[in-house]
Formats: structure tokens, C-alpha cells, sequence
């Protein structure tokens, strides 16, 4: 047993065991092995000067080549902070429109829960059902592929084809589909803004997909924590920050200027996005991995003899980077879903941020009511402390996740468990039962808006250890999988977020905030209890799925 975590008598090492430090064991004296200081790099990046893993920190953010080294210190990891930028911005559209829920309800002559469902829980459930059938027949053909697909999926096109075509051509969408919603005041029509959604929802997708799977191109285990920690707080900004926005500029100028105004702000991410954000998608071989190795996994050879220019690494389209069939990756997320790594994933991510918006979705109507009276502006205006919480969290959550893994490591004679991870919930799970139950008593007894704020700022400090536990354990279990299990845990999120914006209001209004919220703190803990069994047996889920013909087919 290595610190709680079962060993397995089948597989000393199964998929997601790293030895990361050096000491004490046989990998101590190897100089063919190679080390970030005393840790192991894993994966072992191979001596091509193209793989990711080998560009500098300053490459893997910059469009600035290494002779230019003035511009690639502007520039630090300027690839994760760009998408994670991209990602924060684009999780805002969904939620931005929450303070302006009565305003469309007046506006548009529909029901709160109509608004709320066709507005916010539409835009998240396209989200997750574009990551399985999306419109990439309109990438594809504007790509110039000559192979016709009407249905293809966003983590399998971007496995065959790189993430860079999908992450561009999904902000231009965006672009214009923002300048629609703009457009939309003049005629006042609630169809037209419902479908303007559902199309929005559907171009987010790779923005919201591919980012846990760019970590994992371009940063080894040790260094994930951290990154993925730069995305959650812009996502946390997108979510928060967006709404305090929105809220004054639907107060002072209207609603449909909120979407006007996040179009200026996607024509800078299409020219970040273009010019920044190189493919990172890589299948060459490492550990000395031959030509032959390489054929077998699928793969096409990859030229190691020169690096490529700046100019080349432009290009939009790549050619088939992969040789793995289109269609096994499009149905891979369905069956994904049996592992326990992608399962527990998904149920801890897809429940705490969907209680996230739903907080933020019956706050907007409680804070709305007497004996608040809050307008627009000032509901927006209370997103400003959970902000801050969030910026707060999010660094502490990645530095933590980070530590852990080394840490843990250290005192496990060098060898990393992907396990040692959800030692962050810990720490997530008493601050969101705290948040869940004082929220709902204070708005049960009336209590002030700063008492009201000051459970839900709980819960938000919450969200951020259990999103780090979450998605770095699954990239870790299965680093080859990420796009899809993301895929996987994305929609399932989408389905709880389209079920709980559409239902929320009408039972808090049947039951009282109290009952709501002390029942929403039991089901998390019960979800959160998950956690000891997959830290327990983590180890020996792993050697079962790489035993089982079921995981051999799915790998294979």
C-alpha cells in the first residue's frame, strides 16, 4: 500500500504509475533519463525538436522563435493563458445573461423558467451534445479536407487533425454569432434568440474541450496542477466577472449590447488564437519509439531531422496527423464513461459546477424578490466577492494539486499515483457543505445580503478543489484519452446544468430555499463520498481496464 492507496497484485505500474523521483531506485543513476531537477520528466519527451514537450517555456506561449528571445519573454506561456482567456470568455456567455433573466422575461413576454431553460440551459446543453455531433462538416469543408463528414466530433476531429483548426474556426463563429445577438434588439424576437444560443452553445464546444488536453500536450505530471489552475480562473473570471459586467451594461444600455460588446472582445482571441496558438497535438514517437512502434500505434511518421518555421506552423490544416480511425474516436467518449477514473470524474466536475451556476441561477431570482429588491447592476455586483474567492482558490487549488503530486511522491519512495490527487477534497468538500447549508438558512431567515454572500463565497472557494481533483486525476489515469473522457465529463455536465436550469426555480418556489439547499449539500456529499473508494482502489481500477480486453480494445 503506498499512502492509502491499494497496490495491485496484477501490475506493479499500471497506466497512470510514474516514477517521478529519482531517489532510491533504479532509474537513480540513468543519464539517458531526463529530469526537471530531481523529478523524473513523465512522460519522457522525445529528442524531436517539434514535440511540444520539448519547446521552452517561453515557446510553449510564444509565437516568437528562440532567436527572438526578447519576444518570447513578452510572451510566457502565452499559449495556456490565451486559451484560457479564449475558454473564461467563451464559459461567460452562458451565465452573462442571468442578471438580465427578468428583464427578457419582461422583454420577451415568456416565463422565468421558459427564459432560464432556452437562455442558459440550452447554451450548456449544446455545449455538451456539439462535443458528440457537431456541425465540423462547415470545418471540414471550409478546411479544404477532401473526405466529407457530416457528423464528426470535436476531440476526435482535433485527435486526428490538431486542436489548432477547431479553437480558430470555433471564435469566428462566436464572433459573429454575438454580432447576431446585437442585432437581435431591433426586431425583439425570443425564437431568434433561443436558436442564436443553441448556435453558440454548439461553436463553444472546442473552447471549452480542448484546453485540459492542451495541458496535457505540452506539460509533464508535475507541472499540470498549476496550468490547468490558470484556466479555472479564468473560467471562474468568465463565469463571475461576466455576470458583474453584464449587469451594468444591460441596467445602463440593454440587454442584446451585452452580446455587441463580447464580440469586440473575440476579435482579439481570433487574432491570439491565429497567430499564438500553434497545433500541439503531437504523435511522433517517444523513448526511442521507431518507425515500426509508431506504425503500429496508428500514427504517421513525423519528420524529427529540422524544426519547422514559424511560418509553417501557421497553417491552419495540417493533414492527418493521425491514422486512427475518425469513427472509433467519435463513439470512444460513450463507452469512456465505464472507467472508473472517467466516472468518478465526471460526476464530482459535472455536479459541483453545475451547482455553481444553479446557486448563481435561484441567487438572481432570491436577490430579485423582497426583501433585496436587487436590479440588474447590483445583482451583477455581487459576483465581485465571489471573484475574488476565486482568484483566491484557484492558484492555492493548482499550486496544491502540484505540491501533492511530488510531495506524496517523495514520501512514496519517487513513485507518483494519480490517486494523490484527490487529497484535494479535503478541502472542497467541507467548504461547499458549509456554503450549501448556510446559504439556504440565510435566505430562509431573510438575512442580509452580506450574510447571503458570504455562505455562497464559501461554496465558490469550493469549486476549484474539486475541479482541480477531478480533471488532473483523469488526465493523469488516461493522458491518451483526455479529449474524449473531457468530452465524456462535459456532457454529462451539460445534461445536469440543462436539467437544474430548467427545474431550480420551480422548486424553490414549491419548497423554500432551506429545503433546497440542505437537500442539494446531502446529494454533493454523497457524490464527494466517492472519493475514499477511488483512492482506495484507484490503483487496482487502473490494472483493470489496461487488463481487460474491453481496455485493450478501447487502446488498441
Amino acid at each position: 500500500m503506498g499512502l492509502g492507496v491499494l497496490n495491485d497484485p496484477h501490475m506493479a505500474s499500471p497506466p497512470g504509475t510514474y516514477t517521478i523521483g529519482a531517489d532510491n531506485n533504479e532509474q537513480a543513476n540513468d543519464s539517458s533519463v531526463k529530469r526537471d531537477g530531481d523529478i523524473i520528466l513523465q512522460p519522457q519527451p522525445s529528442d524531436d525538436p517539434n514535440d511540444p514537450l520539448n519547446w521552452s517555456r517561453a515557446w510553449k506561449g510564444s509565437m516568437a522563435e528562440r532567436r527572438d528571445q526578447t519576444m518570447a519573454n513578452v510572451f510566457p506561456e502565452s499559449i495556456i493563458l490565451i486559451l484560457a482567456f479564449a475558454s473564461g470568455v467563451t464559459t461567460a456567455l452562458g451565465p452573462m445573461v442571468t442578471p438580465g433573466l427578468q428583464v427578457i422575461v419582461a422583454n420577451y413576454k415568456v416565463s422565468i423558467d421558459l427564459a432560464s431553460s432556452l437562455i442558459i440551459g440550452f447554451f450548456a446543453f449544446w455545449i455538451g451534445a456539439t462535443t458528440f455531433c457537431m456541425f465540423s462538416h462547415l470545418y471540414i469543408r471550409t478546411l479544404g479536407v477532401g473526405e466529407t463528414l457530416k457528423h464528426p466530433v470535436t476531440a476526435s476531429g482535433a485527435n486526428i487533425w490538431g486542436k489548432r483548426p477547431f479553437l480558430f474556426i470555433s471564435s469566428v463563429i462566436l464572433f459573429l454569432t454575438c454580432i447576431w445577438g446585437q442585432m437581435i434588439g431591433s426586431v425583439h424576437s425570443f425564437t431568434q434568440l433561443a436558436a442564436m444560443r443553441i448556435i453558440q452553445g454548439i461553436a463553444s464546444a472546442p473552447l471549452e474541450t480542448l484546453v485540459t488536453s492542451t495541458v496535457s500536450d505540452l506539460f509533464f505530471v508535475h507541472q499540470r496542477g498549476t496550468r490547468l489552475s490558470i484556466w479555472g480562473m479564468m473560467l471562474a473570471s468568465g463565469v463571475l466577472l461576466g455576470q458583474t459586467i453584464s449587469g451594468a451594461i444591460i441596467q445602463n444600455i440593454s440587454f442584446e449590447s451585452t452580446f455587441g460588446i463580447t464580440a469586440i472582445m473575440y476579435i482579439l482571441i481570433m487574432v491570439s488564437l491565429y497567430f499564438v496558438v500553434l497545433e500541439t497535438t503531437y504523435n511522433g514517437p517517444r523513448s526511442g519509439g521507431s518507425k515500426i512502434q509508431l506504425e503500429e500505434k496508428g500514427s504517421f511518421e513525423i519528420n524529427t531531422s529540422e524544426k519547422e518555421s514559424y511560418r509553417d506552423r501557421l497553417r491552419l490544416f495540417r493533414g492527418r496527423l493521425s491514422s486512427e480511425s475518425f469513427w472509433k474516436g467519435v463513439w470512444k467518449p460513450v463507452p469512456l464513461i465505464a472507467y472508473p477514473a472517467v466516472l468518478f470524474s465526471t460526476v464530482v466536475y459535472g455536479t459541483y459546477f453545475t451547482f455553481l451556476l444553479t446557486i448563481s441561477v435561484l441567487a438572481v431570482t432570491a436577490l430579485s424578490l423582497p426583501p433585496y429588491n436587487l436590479n440588474p447592476a447590483q445583482i451583477g455586483l455581487t459576483n465581485i466577492p465571489l471573484l475574488l474567492v476565486a482568484l483566491i482558490g484557484s492558484p492555492i487549488s493548482g499550486w496544491m494539486a502540484d505540491w501533492a503530486a511530488k510531495a506524496m511522491a517523495r514520501r512514496n519512495n519517487g513513485v507518483f499515483e494519480p490517486e494523490f490527487r484527490l487529497i484535494l477534497m479535503l478541502v472542497a468538500v467541507p467548504f461547499a457543505t458549509v456554503g450549501f447549508i448556510g446559504f439556504g438558512y440565510s435566505l430562509h431567515n431573510d438575512a442580509s445580503i452580506y450574510q447571503v454572500m458570504a455562505f455562497f463565497s464559501i461554496y465558490s472557494f469550493s469549486v476549484p478543489f474539486a475541479s482541480q481533483a477531478s480533471l488532473t486525476y483523469v488526465i493523469d489515469c488516461h493522458p491518451t484519452d483526455a479529449n474524449q473522457a473531457f468530452v465524456t465529463i462535459n456532457f454529462t455536465k451539460a445534461i445536469f446544468t440543462f436539467l437544474a436550469t430548467t427545474y431550480a426555480n420551480g422548486w424553490m418556489m414549491q419548497v423554500g430555499p432551506k429545503t433546497v439547499f440542505v437537500t442539494l449539500a446531502m446529494i454533493n456529499l454523497g457524490v464527494c463520498a466517492l472519493t475514499i473508494p477511488a483512492y482506495v482502489f484507484g490503483k487496482r481500477f487502473r490494472s483493470m481496464v489496461a487488463r481487460s480486453s474491453f481496455g485493450q480494445k478501447m487502446s488498441g
